[in-house]
């Protein structure tokens, strides 16, 4: 299941994230690669346990548990600290074919995560680069994602998975992983789309209707049966 999110950072929100960032000293992207990713990266990113990252990354997750929509795509048990990354055209950046890590450990405060999701929050508008597409391959095909600044996607962490060189301008990003409360990948986009369509049937006929109680009573009780806590 891959999902795009619209607007978890306002324009405004981006604008100042991007301020910021431009001011900061930035290190190899290697640094928080795993040994076959290593090979293939080509980016820098904002020192991960630097104060300047924290920051930035509680208040993404501040935005992120306030989106019902990334809530019901997730259903999130630990979301790691989120990272920062660019993509400049004049050193080449790329980073090619590969798949996450399956555990993440964060030094600073000992939380271990299962990746059963990634994320990619873009900091940057399509038109300010060229390349720098998110290619994800999954059992029906590569999907292209280059969405608007402030918008992200989340897609299965198991998914091979590239980003194309960038060839005009710059591209910067947050990436990081989350683990679900509902580690089958199958069941947690059932339970998505079952959530989606029960909004979609209070919109039409409110939710005191006794249609739209009985499924909402299934959705609860399938995560019930489902998740890990």
């Amino acid at each position: 299941m891959l999902v795009c999110i619209p607007n978890v950072l306002t324009k405004a929100e981006v604008l100042e994230f991007r301020q910021l960032m431009d001011g900061a000293c930035w290190e190899d992207g290697r640094r928080t690669a795993g040994s076959q990713s290593a090979m293939v990266k080509r980016n820098v990113q904002l020192p991960p346990d630097g104060d300047l990252a924290r920051s930035l990354g509680r208040r993404i997750i501040k935005a992120l548990t306030g989106n019902p929509q990334f809530l019901s795509a997730a259903i999130p048990l630990h979301i790691f600290p989120p990272l920062f990354n660019r993509y400049s055209a004049t050193e080449g950046h790329e980073f090619g074919i590969h798949v996450d890590n399956a555990v993440r450990g964060d030094p600073l405060t000992g939380l271990r995560i299962r990746t059963d999701l990634s994320i990619t929050l873009f900091l940057t508008e399509p038109d300010e680069y060229e390349g720098g597409v998110l290619t994800v391959e999954d059992y029906f095909g590569s999907h292209e994602i280059k969405l608007p600044a402030g918008d992200l996607v989340l897609y299965p962490a198991t998914s091979l998975h590239l980003v194309t060189p960038v060839t005009r301008g710059e591209r910067v990003a947050s990436f990081f992983w989350l683990q679900s409360m509902i580690r089958d990948e199958r069941a947690r986009s059932m339970i998505y789309d079952l959530d989606v369509a029960i909004q979609g049937i209070v919109g039409r006929v409110g939710a005191g209707d006794p249609e739209a109680v009985r499924l909402t009573g299934v959705y609860h009780n399938l995560i019930r049966y489902w998740a890990e806590c």
